[in-house]
């Protein structure tokens, strides 16, 4: 996707892959509290007539920061330690540059580019499926200035991720934050990337976690940050103040008027798709077998609790089990299912062959069949 296409004035979805042209620590005195950071700690004190006097040099020693007492105003004034350039610190040596050659163009110097985050120290890297899919004789440049040569091994459209392995060793693996993800809308976080240049590699931005469970633009359920990410930043990670990766950057709305409007791959969904590249070479996906269609609540975004409707029954198994074009589906293994995202999400934890209970109103009445699962 071209550089001017992502810029156009028409609001639309768009993933973050740069189009360019050649020539263009540990966090000490600070925990958690709730998801964010907070200054905290044991300091050296006493209690004198009543009141507790903390002694500002203990402060600077447990927190960080510096402080300075003035004598003729009788105050002390503290500047608190910024977490955010440690973590940025632990984190770059984890993020690397992909450049290569978009299929179709011939002229030489018109590259594209995105970035990576190193999986495992001996060259696997995890990125946008739409950054390497169509770039041939990939080059990859981790934080020290290496240059690699790349091979893109899997990829996955339809959670926008991909693997690709360079011949190193002693890389150092970014930390993904476990699974299930456990964030507050508002904590920290910063984006690392290659924006718009390849000359700009490992370019950090900081802002909040916007929102959760996001399903505008993609199969999957998003991230939403106000964190600048532009063109180049996809593949990119997207860390909080532990300097974790929750999420891979992916798309951002592009439209004249908005501004910071960014989406990142949980990594929730990055766990799922890379245990399944590695156990079976591709996502194993399993599908109800099943055309569906969401209800008009569900389209417009208002808050619905409407069941899809079966528009077409696809495989042998999900006409075997009994259900008929016009079914109502409201749950699937006992999960609630308003939108196809809530589709895809609860159907991760199952492959082809699995078997699954499904309630759906047929005929005027609610009854629950037994499905087995197709591949999808």
């Amino acid at each position: 996707m071209g550089l001017m296409e992502l810029l156009s004035t028409r609001a639309k979805w768009a993933r973050v892959t740069a189009l360019t042209v050649a020539g263009t620590a540990v966090l000490s005195g600070f925990a958690m509290v709730g998801n964010a950071y907070a200054p905290t700690g044991t300091f050296e004190a006493k209690m004198i007539g009543g009141e507790v006097y903390v002694k500002a040099s203990s402060v600077t020693k447990v927190l960080g920061g510096s402080g300075s007492y003035n004598a003729k105003t009788g105050t002390y004034s503290y500047t608190a330690a910024n977490p955010i350039p440690a973590v940025i610190g632990k984190v770059s040596p984890s993020v690397v540059g992909i450049i290569g050659k978009p299929l179709g163009y011939d002229d030489r110097y018109a590259l594209s580019h995105g970035t990576g985050v190193i999986w495992k120290s001996d060259g696997w890297i995890v990125t946008n499926a739409h950054v390497v899919k169509d770039m041939a004789y990939l080059a990859v440049v981790t934080s020290d200035g290496k240059e690699y040569e790349g091979k893109r091994v899997y990829y996955d459209e339809k959670s926008d991720l991909a693997m690709v392995k360079i011949a190193a060793k002693n890389l150092k693996p970014a930390v993904f934050a476990a699974s299930p993800l456990k964030l507050e809308v508002g904590e920290s976080v910063i984006a690392i990337g290659t924006p718009v240049s390849f000359t700009l590699r490992n370019t950090a931005t900081t802002g909040i976690l916007s929102g959760m469970n996001r399903s505008t633009g993609s199969d999957y359920k998003l991230l939403q940050t106000d964190a600048a990410i532009n063109p180049g930043n996809s593949g990119g990670p997207l860390v909080n103040l532990k300097g974790e990766v929750i999420g891979i950057n992916s798309m951002k709305f592009v439209s004249d008027g908005v501004e910071s409007l960014g989406f990142s791959i949980p990594t929730d969904t990055v766990r799922y798709v890379i245990q399944h590249f590695f156990k079976y070479g591709k996502v194993n996906r399993a599908s109800l077998g099943v055309e569906l269609e969401e209800s008009w609540s569900a389209i417009v975004g208002l808050p619905s609790s409407d069941p899809l409707t079966i528009k077409n029954v696809k495989s042998d198994a999900a006409v075997k089990s009994g259900l008929k074009s016009g079914d109502a589906l409201f749950a699937i293994a006992g999960q609630q299912v308003t939108s196809l995202v809530d589709v895809t999400e609860t159907l991760k934890a199952f492959i082809p062959g699995q078997q699954v209970e499904v309630l759906v109103q047929s005929g005027g009445s609610l009854v629950t069949r037994k499905l087995t699962l197709s591949a999808g």
